[in-house]
């Protein structure tokens, strides 16, 4: 499992490549611990024909593996109706239009938040932000009893 700050990075440079590839309709789902999810986060995104979908897919491998990451597993390359690249912690879903309109997954994780590509991206940076500042060392003060 991947530190939070890895996790995030990774998924941005998935997203990243979707948009690179110009994917349509992309979102992130971040599932619900309690809904027994076997991931953390769905990247889900369209394309317009096989070959788009098959040029996302190729930019979300290189660009991971670039960062040492491979999918552990991945389905559908070959018809590229929908193709799922599993990295553990996310699942990149990249679909035809037919095919994600069939299996709605955002329905079928309705209790999933859904998250914007630049949302994930603010939470980037504001998780940035507060590692880069500085706090203040905490000063107690003592009280005198008045004399």
């Amino acid at each position: 499992m991947a530190k939070k700050s890895d996790l995030k990075r990774q998924l941005s440079g998935a997203v990243a490549a979707c948009e690179d590839k110009k994917a349509e309709d992309l979102t992130i789902l971040e599932l619900d611990k309690a809904s027994g999810g076997f991931t953390d986060y769905f990247v889900i995104c369209s394309g317009s024909n096989p070959r788009q979908i098959q040029a996302i897919s190729d930019e979300v491998e290189q660009r991971l593996s670039r960062e040492g990451l491979r999918p552990t597993h991945v389905e559908g390359y070959n018809q590229a109706e929908w193709v799922l690249l599993d990295y553990v912690d996310f699942v990149v879903h990249v679909f035809s239009a037919r095919a994600r309109h069939f299996y709605n997954l955002e329905r079928l994780w309705k209790s999933a938040k859904q998250l914007t590509p630049a949302e994930l991206r603010e939470s980037g940076r504001r998780r940035a932000r507060r590692k880069a500042t500085p706090r203040a060392p905490r000063v107690r003060s003592r009280s005198r009893k008045p004399a």
